[in-house]
């Protein structure tokens, strides 16, 4: 089994934090050097539609499992519409070089290089994860390609992140997902295909809209509902989303899902703060007041929900996270709208919480279609 542990390179990797902390490793994927957010993901498995996974955009992802690859990289597993990968960066313990699994096509390592992703791995990811932990998500220079420390540290020390990818992950024109079931209008942050599935199998027509789309545009569909998506980023970046999003308050019942949770938050008059080193993982805890139940949730955020200014601009907070008590939901006293910051689709992740489809096509029964 030590061919698990070897890449198909024998390229130096690096990565340079920005406090000037180093950590050497062997490099896989495509050669080349690479400037973004060093965070953490505690997933086990799932890791194609974690790299896939719009929100990851501008992000270097460090995974707490030691093994990743083993099962390879398949066709079906892909949360990006483009079928692209949106993270800058792969970070893994050990890569597998022999993939066993039937639906495999090529290796973790073939797929980063195909994708124009660089990967470093024989690095001790613990190590990193609790310096996350203990300092918080940093800005990180990640190379395959032999730079030395002096030339990282001055690439890093002059690189500067955005915070604004929300406008660029989602789709360019307006798009249809025929249903024949509940019309809903989707505006797109940088969605998951998981969550498009889950409404296509619920029968829901979708018409997707790209990012800037006004309301106008976006009520011109009589949509029956309206879904607000995931994406990556600052939410008080989405300045044109924010405003479409108040602008489209109260006409029609409202859902949305992580950044769409936050965009709804800021849209009320609430206000985000940014998280010490967020969650990303598919094992997080929640506790839904309203049923006073709890579930394993899938989760991939940085910001967060201030309850206190969402209580103040009418809305009650209906799920708290397990370990920490932040904001994971929330709904209006009297509006016919709500959110949630995991996501019920998983992709990866438990499906404790898929059930929150079918409330959204509730309260759409109950609150009826377009103006």
């Amino acid at each position: 089994m030590g061919e698990e542990h070897t890449t198909t390179t024998n390229t130096r990797g690096l990565l340079y934090l920005e406090d000037g902390t180093v950590f050497h490793g062997r490099g896989f994927g495509a050669r080349g050097t690479r400037v973004g957010e060093l965070v953490f993901n505690t997933s086990m498995t799932g890791y194609q539609k974690i790299l896939t996974d719009p929100s990851y955009k501008g992000q270097i992802i460090n995974m707490t499992y030691p093994l990743i690859g083993n099962y390879g990289v398949n066709d079906d597993d892909y949360e990006s519409l483009s079928r692209g990968i949106h993270a800058f960066g792969f970070v893994a313990k050990g890569i597998s070089a022999c993939p066993s699994n039937n639906k495999s096509r090529m290796t973790i390592h073939q797929w980063l290089t195909e994708q124009g992703v660089p990967g470093v791995c024989g690095v001790d990811t613990r190590m990193i994860t609790k310096k996350i932990r203990d300092e918080g998500t940093v800005k990180c220079l990640i190379s395959n390609e032999g730079v030395s420390e002096a030339e990282a540290r001055e690439i890093c020390e002059g690189a500067t992140l955005r915070q604004d990818w929300m406008k660029e992950t989602a789709v360019k024109e307006p798009l249809r997902r025929p249903g024949k079931g509940r019309r809903l209008a989707v505006m797109d942050f940088g969605i998951k295909a998981g969550i498009l599935t889950s409404l296509s199998a619920k029968g829901c027509d979708l018409h997707l809209f790209p990012y800037g789309a006004s309301a106008e545009e976006i009520m011109a569909v009589r949509p029956e509902g309206i879904f607000l998506s995931n994406g990556p980023g600052d939410p008080e970046e989405a300045v044109e989303g924010i405003e479409t999003a108040r602008r489209l308050i109260g006409r029609v019942p409202i859902f949305g899902i992580c950044m769409g949770h936050q965009v709804l938050a800021l849209a009320l008059g609430g206000k985000t703060y940014k998280m010490k080193y967020g969650h990303r993982g598919g094992n997080h805890g929640v506790h839904d007041a309203d049923t006073d139940r709890s579930a394993i949730t899938s989760q991939n955020h940085g910001y967060a929900v201030d309850a206190g200014s969402a209580e103040a601009n009418g809305l009650i907070i209906t799920h708290r996270n397990l370990n920490d008590g932040t904001v994971e939901g929330m709904k209006h006293k009297t509006l016919p709208l709500f959110s949630v910051q995991f996501h019920p689709e998983a992709s990866p992740g438990p499906n404790d919480s898929a059930y929150l489809f079918d409330r959204f096509l509730d309260m759409i029964a109950r609150f009826g279609g377009a103006d």
